[in-house]
């Protein structure tokens, strides 16, 4: 049918068909073919290759090289000759085609010519080619003596040879002008300008060159063709294919690697593939050589003049002047694949730009460098080929170049940084560790990278990863005397780099200062925090009973991370979230190795191959894809599902691809076809009596067994084992009555599997005794995924925090799950700090804040602990308790000395009068109890029509109170009478404080607003408007002139309690999108005492001038949420506990 079609066309469609599958790799189908390749007839015209006579007789008596054995066309660039040389015209003029050495540049320019049309139309003169190469006057005499020759070959009258270059240069103009008027003069491979001169004679002339600027030195139009350094992927696979007679999709991945290692050089291509086709068994000893630069044994080509790779480059180098040789060794430091700003060679050399400029452009025009003129300056950089080169060639001085470059780095910038506003900025923090590890600079480089100032202001401009890489790859260096340091340095890089890396960009010396004591960065930090005056930092006093369980923190998406997984081998973590990409890193440093916009919609999973090569997708646009990493391309896209594809993964022999969806399936699929083998219906499993309801049946991830022949899904709160052949359902667990499984994984060992549950916790659990090993508590909020790694060792989580933990497996198994809820209370006396807090939900410790030592435990109550507080004597303690218990407790010992059955809820708030012998409590209901424990007397508070939010004690027995109702009430506790009734808002008020001196106080509300209240009057003074969202704290300053209100949104604003009138509003100048300014609501504020400052917390805690609204300090916790802070009366100190159920106490340094 095709052979018909294009019979039906013409001639030239058939040979152009029989031509493509020669050159495609068709051997056989084209010799099918070749018996029915028509013969042209008129105007000359034949052959298989697309010349016709003419052509052929032109070029031969021209002396134009034929095709190599091994030909693939680069029509672009022939095409672009064609071009330059139809723009002569008529008129004299040179046509320069240049490059560096090997990129094909006679090649193509002999193919350009290989164009009935040009020829006859242009050039019907004729060509005349000379390949000319490196020449003293002596030799070039001889070339022209042989072209003079050449040209009155067929002349009646014989003439001697001309004598010397001058009278050869007129015989050859008269020639040109007379003879051979329109023909082309083609000078192949010209070295120096000198030797144009000699052709310099008003005629029409092509050149080749390695340099740019050969023809300055002569006159007339001027065009210019640059033949690109290597050959695109594809094209390279070709020329090898065609050298070792097999299929592209045939030859061996080392091919590939060949290709990459050389960037697609054509010489280096075609050198080896003139060895590969004697020796067909070398491609990895070929490839070795490449890759450890034994240019010397790449040599044997019949097509070129040089017998070795080595010899092809050298011949460059030695051209060079002197002077311009040693400059040219300095840029053997060069990293690979980076382009170098001026500015850094100007460094190096102690020069002018100018001067640096002209010195690289003599190397730009010899092809011996290569130039990038976009932006506001010059990047210069060295195809790979030349660096190794180069590298190997002058291996001996390496460290000596590298030596120098960072003194005159040194000289230059004495013991300043470089900051982002300078072009070289970015090349000195990306490689001056690289360079000084080059030289072998160990007190250097621990300097460099031991500085809290260069680890700040790197991971601002680069983010952390590369940093951490730096550790893990001069650590032979660093660790030259120990490993500790640079232990304590990648520790902290690790676990803090995600806060480093983005903006606000965080106090480095305050993060430090949260390191353990040992460490030489907690020391630095001291010293540094100590040192700078009037500068507010922070001492965690009580941090040495935390011990951190990630090994990393990365945060490499800028949304929600759904999955990551682990590669086989480890070495690379592939993650994918709501920014819709893939992406690929190192599990050592974080560093990024890939990122691909891979679907649509957002990706909810991602898998790595057996072999490592491909990583599958699912997302919520209903497909499932498959990438192949090396290609970066998209191999397969499988449709079949209804709804959003929640999981995926590959059978362990890569055959199949499971999928698992919203739609209550999972599906299978062959890999390499991408059809759909086989659907299991999964809501079909869950059609028991108890599990009648409307809610859709979620399959959230499936996992294969070692063999292939069962899998294993997650719906709801059940672990779901299938046998892979009959569908039929092997076993259930239920794994928990009161959460959904958000993932779960098996460890490699078959005895761990980590569940990530629906209350944003990760557990280790032991499968064979069903007994709970471990807690990992970190993230900031839900957690999405967790997966171990192939051996085990390690597992990584992923969350909504936009972070990736990676965890060690027995680090994490060894530690304790004890707790904190966030509810604590903490009383200030004699320049200590007691912490009365609630421990793994059902005791009680009363905590030195100071020391950190556990004074008291109480035995496990019978029911959970909701609130609890300390009598100011610090002889009580109140619990109120998940059964609505209330229970007052002796201090000294934890002794229960009086129990009340309270409540039908839960009991939220519990507080001691001012003479321990009374405590009021509050529930999930709208009454307030206020119990005399110690007469065992209630009253009742009861008029809020909803539940009570919160309350606090007046003075004269009074007790202020607020509801979700919107009111706020004034109560009489001795008599159980309302004394003020005030309707404060339309919605729920969420706060209330009161003046310092009595005659005023403040409800905040979800309707957004604050009010200021006089109790005298029982009038709103001010209603304080601005606020975007819930208005969720307030608190007045101790001068009774300030009123601090804080939002949902993470605002904070300062009023002027007189006039009601916004004086400050505090919010930070910079944040990522999407994300609060205070990491959240803000949930608490405390003045000092001089009302100067201010603090809040949230997401973190924040410290504030109050002066001009600026933010003195940020407290980054290891968790988020914090709903209280206790502040000691000078300010001094701070207490507070994350979700994590981490306690801080901090203090002033």
């Amino acid at each position: 049918m095709l052979i018909n079609i294009i019979l039906t066309k013409d001639n030239n469609s058939y040979r152009s068909f029989y031509n493509a599958l020669l050159h495609e790799g068709y051997r056989d189908l084209a010799a099918l073919l070749q018996d029915g390749i028509p013969v042209f007839s008129g105007n000359g015209k034949s052959s298989v290759d697309g010349m016709t006579s003419y052509v052929k007789t032109v070029l031969c008596e021209g002396g134009v090289p034929q095709r190599p054995v091994v030909f693939v066309t680069r029509p672009e660039l022939v095409d672009a000759i064609k071009q330059k040389l139809r723009s002569l015209g008529s008129d004299p003029g040179w046509v320069t085609v240049y490059g560096m050495a090997g990129c094909g540049k006679t090649v193509l320019t002999a193919e350009a010519l290989r164009d009935h049309q040009l020829l006859e139309d242009y050039f019907p003169g004729g060509v005349h080619w000379i390949s000319v190469g490196k020449q003293d006057k002596a030799g070039l005499l001889i070339k022209l003596q042989n072209l003079c020759s050449r040209l009155e070959h067929d002349s009646t009258l014989s003439q001697r040879p001309p004598l010397n270059i001058e009278e050869a240069k007129d015989r050859l103009r008269l020639l040109m002008l007379r003879k051979y008027p329109r023909s082309l003069l083609v000078l192949d491979d010209i070295w120096d300008s000198w030797v144009l001169k000699a052709f310099d004679n008003q005629c029409q002339v092509l050149i080749t060159s390695r340099d740019r600027s050969v023809t300055d030195a002569v006159s007339g139009n001027k065009y210019e063709i640059h033949v690109e350094s290597g050959l695109a992927h594809e094209k390279g696979l070709e020329v090898l294919s065609l050298f070792v007679n097999m299929k592209i999709p045939e030859l061996p991945e080392q091919a590939n690697c060949i290709i990459r290692e050389c960037k697609g050089s054509p010489l280096v291509i075609s050198l080896i593939g003139a060895l590969l086709r004697d020796f067909p068994s070398r491609w990895e000893y070929y490839l070795k050589q490449l890759q450890n630069k034994q240019f010397k044994r790449i040599r044997k080509s019949s097509s070129y003049d040089y017998e070795a790779l080595d010899e092809a480059m050298s011949i460059s180098v030695e051209q060079l002047d002197n002077d311009f040789k040693d400059y040219y060794k300095d840029l053997s430091i060069l990293p690979k694949d980076v382009k170098v700003p001026t500015k850094v060679l100007c460094i190096l050399w102690d020069m002018e730009t100018e001067e640096v400029e002209d010195i690289l452009q003599e190397f730009v025009n010899k092809s011996l460098l290569f130039c990038d003129r976009n932006g506001k300056s010059f990047h210069y950089y060295l195809h790979d080929l030349q660096l190794d080169f180069l590298t190997e060639k002058n291996r001996n001085q390496l460290q000596e170049l590298h030596k120098n470059i960072v003194n005159q780095y040194k000289k230059h910038y004495k013991l300043n940084m470089p900051i982002p506003s300078q072009e070289d900025c970015m090349y000195w923090y990306n490689f001056l560790a690289y360079h000084m590890a080059g030289a072998n600079m160990q007190k250097e480089l621990r300097e460099l990278m031991f500085s809290l100032d260069w680890i700040k202001a790197k991971t601002e401009l680069v983010g952390p990863a590369h940093l951490i890489h730096e550790y893990v790859e001069y650590s032979s260096v660093l660790d030259q005397k120990d490993s500790i340091v640079r232990e304590n340095f990648q520790e902290f890089l690790s676990l803090n780099g995600h806060l480093l890396g983005r903006q606000p960009f965080p106090d480095i010396i305050q993060l430090g200062l949260c390191q353990p004591d040992t460490s030489e960065v907690y020391q630095q930090a001291k010293l540094r925090a100590q040192s700078e005056t009037g500068a507010f930092y922070l001492e965690w006093i009580n941090k040495k009973s935390l011990k951190n369980l990630s090994r990393l923190v990365v945060r490499p998406h800028k949304d929600a991370v759904y999955h990551a997984c682990f590669s086989q081998d480890r070495q690379r973590i592939a993650s994918c979230g709501a920014d819709k990409t893939l992406q690929v890193f190192k599990t050592e440093s974080g560093e990024m190795l890939l990122e691909i916009t891979a679907h649509e919609d957002e990706i909810l999973c991602c898998a790595f191959s057996a072999d490592d090569k491909y990583v599958a997708t699912c997302s919520a646009d209903k497909k499932v894809k498959l990438w192949d990493l090396k290609g970066k391309y998209c191999r397969n896209t499988m449709f079949g599902h209804v709804n959003s594809v929640n999981h995926c993964r590959f059978s362990p022999n890569d055959e199949y691809v499971a999928s698992c969806s919203t739609d209550g399936t999972v599906k299978l699929w062959e890999a390499r076809s991408a059809n759909e083998l086989k659907t299991i219906e999964i809501k079909d499993f869950f059609q028991n009596a108890d599990e009648q309801d409307d809610v859709e049946v979620l399959v959230k991830c499936c996992s294969w067994s070692r063999n292939s022949d069962m899998i294993l899904a997650v719906a709801k709160n059940k672990l779901l084992l299938f046998d892979v052949k009959t569908s039929d359902l092997l076993t259930q667990v239920i794994v928990s009555h009161h959460s959904t499984i958000q993932y779960c994984d098996f460890c490699a060992g078959d005895e761990l599997v980590a569940v990530a549950l629906s209350h944003c916790s990760v557990e280790l659990w032991n499968i064979k005794s069903l007994s709970k090993v471990a807690d990992c508590r970190g993230h900031m909020s839900w957690v999405h995924c967790v997966t171990f790694s192939p051996d085990g060792s390690l597992f990584l989580t992923s969350s909504d925090d936009q972070t990736i933990r990676i965890w060690e497996t027995n680090k994490v198994c060894k530690s304790s799950d004890a707790e904190l809820k966030s509810e604590l209370d903490a009383v200030f006396h004699n320049g200590e700090v007691m912490i009365l807090a609630i421990y793994n939900q059902k005791h009680i410790q009363l905590i030195n804040g100071n020391t950190d030592n556990i004074i008291m435990q109480t035995e496990p109550q019978e029911s959970l602990i909701c609130c609890c507080c300390l009598s100011e004597d610090l002889k009580f303690a109140a619990v109120g308790q998940e059964n609505g218990t209330v229970k007052v407790l002796q201090l000294l010992d934890g002794k229960v000395l009086k129990c009340r059955a309270a409540y039908k809820t839960s009991v939220q708030h519990c507080r001691f009068t001012s003479d321990c012998q009374t405590l009021i409590s509050s529930a999930h209901d709208a009454v307030i109890q206020v119990w005399n424990w110690q007469l065992n007397e209630c009253v009742f508070l009861r008029g809020h029509k909803e539940a009570i939010k919160d309350f606090r004690l007046l003075e004269n027995s009074k007790l202020l109170s607020w509801s979700f109702d919107g009111t706020v009430k004034v109560w009489n506790i001795i008599t159980g009478k309302t004394e003020k009734d005030f309707a404060c808002h339309g919605g729920a008020v969420l706060s209330c404080a009161v003046s310092p001196d009595g005659s005023k106080f403040a409800s905040t509300s979800a309707d957004k607003t604050a009010k200021i209240w006089s109790f005298e009057s029982s009038c709103v003074l001010h209603e304080l408007k601005g606020h975007e969202a819930c208005v969720r704290c307030c608190t007045f300053s101790p001068n009774n002139k300030l009123l601090a209100t804080g939002d949902d949104k993470g605002d904070i604003r300062i009023w002027d309690i007189l006039t009601g009138g916004l004086l400050h509003f505090c919010s930070l100048v910079t944040v990522d999108e999407g994300e609060p300014t205070h990491g959240g609501w803000v949930t608490d504020l405390s003045f000092s005492s001089d009302s100067k400052m201010l603090v809040s917390s949230g997401g973190y805690l924040k410290w504030w001038n109050v002066t001009t609204g600026e933010s003195l300090q940020t407290f980054y916790t290891n968790g988020t949420n914090l709903k209280s802070i206790h502040v000691s009366p000078d300010f001094k100190v701070y207490v507070t506990v994350d979700n994590l159920g981490i306690l801080y106490v901090l203090q002033k340094l």
